[in-house]
């Protein structure tokens, strides 16, 4: 899988997500950002911390669609171990205002 087809807010927010950098994953988002997990709404920072930075969390993109803003992943962390994974990104500019992730 290409990076070049993700929309390109979206490719820094999982870069950051991989390198483990939470400044530039936090700095890739709006101040009012909003997330869920397979349906439900969570605590944005709680949920970062625990299910990616505080984890190890990983993603490997399998598939993109929706202009690149939508994407299945195999996702990894050391809390749940490797799962496949669907996101959903909303793009405001050039930071993200909300994802959506879930088990695929």
């Amino acid at each position: 899988m290409t990076s070049n087809q993700l929309d390109p807010t979206v490719a820094k927010f999982i870069d950051a997500l991989n390198a483990g950098d939470s400044a530039a994953f936090f700095s890739m988002l709006t101040p009012d950002a909003t997330m869920s997990d397979d349906g439900t709404d969570r605590d944005l920072r709680d949920w970062v911390q625990r299910e990616i930075f505080g984890s190890n969390g990983r993603m490997k993109v399998e598939s993109i669609s929706d202009g690149g803003t939508a994407l299945e992943a195999d996702y990894a962390n050391d809390t749940w171990g490797a799962m496949r994974t669907t996101w959903r990104f909303t793009v405001s500019g050039d930071k993200i205002s909300r994802f959506e992730t879930g088990q695929a």
